[in-house]
């Protein structure tokens, strides 16, 4: 049971990082719409941003694209959960957030 629960993180996880390798053209696109962090609007955004050091930051995804979480503050470590379009989410400290 544990070894399914391992191999299916492990999965889910190549699973993030083949859709970020196939979304991400060598020429960049902004996403359309409005990303907030922390109510601070965001127009058109791309790339990545860091998220509240010692407090949970509010994202509110307003865009076209999915917003990817990563464990650490530098779009670092591991995609650990995703902001879809029109979700809002208060991600732990000391994260940041990626987006096409």
């Amino acid at each position: 049971m544990r070894e399914t629960r391992r191999a299916a993180r492990v999965l889910g996880a190549c699973a993030v990082a083949l859709t970020l390798a196939l979304t991400t053209p060598g020429a960049a696109q902004a996403a359309d719409g409005v990303l907030f962090i922390d109510r601070a609007a965001i127009h058109a955004p791309s790339g990545c941003y860091p998220l509240g050091d010692f407090v949970p930051s509010e994202v509110a995804n307003f865009t076209d694209e999915t917003a990817f979480l990563w464990s650490g503050p530098f779009c670092d470590g591991r995609v650990t959960g995703s902001v879809l379009p029109g979700q809002v989410i208060r991600p732990a400290p000391g994260m940041s957030l990626f987006i096409q």
